[in-house]
């Protein structure tokens, strides 16, 4: 799928706990959340806003298919919520700025 140079790209959040990335995801922000898998670096992107992570998704060239939706236990209630999550890596995954 070709990027879509004409949308702007939604921002996200990279947090260094991992509690507050996932009460900003449950607050319908984009929090990207790093982690090595098989060596390999990897990230989620995470969301409750599902039209928020495809148009992050489309900015960048990610076929629409690929959002997987998994429910999420918000960690202030307990109470799971419907949740979606890009896996980035190779060239989708950003750069680390830390």
């Amino acid at each position: 799928m070709p990027v879509d140079e004409s949308f702007e790209r939604p921002l996200y959040r990279e947090f260094d706990r991992r509690r507050e990335g996932m009460i900003h995801a449950m607050d319908g922000g984009l929090w990207l959340h790093r982690h090595i898998w098989k060596g390999r670096p990897l990230a989620h992107l995470v969301s409750t806003n599902k039209a928020l992570l495809l148009a992050y998704g489309k900015s960048i060239g990610i076929a629409e298919s690929r959002l997987q939706y998994k429910p999420l236990k918000d960690p202030r209630t307990g109470i799971r919520r419907e949740a979606w999550h890009w896996d980035l890596g190779g060239p989708y995954l950003p750069p680390s700025t830390r």
